[in-house]
């Protein structure tokens, strides 16, 4: 893109410098008047002057357009991006309570075992001391 861009911008100039270059040296050697010469050079340049102001006008309109195209691109990127993020976010969530929900099982299983390790060992301590002990 940027080397289209140079290429426009060295034919431009090549066309400006060869349009007067041309002019300046047809006029020089043209049989005729210093009055109709410098006529023709300011009708000339006048002529170049408006060409090149139509060119520049469209390398504006080309730039614009580039500018454009690149906004238009980075709007579709930050859109992308947004939702892939959601979408992160909504998956990291997900684990999360996955994970919460695991733990919770985990806790109420060990306090079930312990709630009954404990009243195992309160039924057995129990049943020592009614026991008879025997020596």
């Amino acid at each position: 893109m940027a080397n289209n861009e140079g290429d426009f911008g060295s034919f431009l100039r090549g066309l400006v410098i060869g349009g007067l270059l041309g002019a300046g040296l047809g006029l020089l050697f043209a049989p005729q008047s210093g009055e109709e010469t410098r006529t023709q050079i300011r009708d000339k340049s006048e002529e170049l002057a408006d060409q090149a102001n139509v060119e520049l006008e469209k390398a504006r309109e080309r730039a614009q357009q580039m500018l454009n195209e690149a906004q238009a691109k980075i709007d579709e990127a930050n859109a992308e991006i947004k939702q892939r993020a959601e979408s992160l976010r909504d998956q990291t969530k997900s684990l999360v309570d996955q994970t919460e929900e695991r733990v919770e099982e985990a806790t109420d299983k060990a306090s079930a075992k312990a709630k009954k390790a404990a009243q195992q060992a309160q039924e057995t301590l129990e049943k020592t001391k009614d026991a008879p002990a025997t020596a």
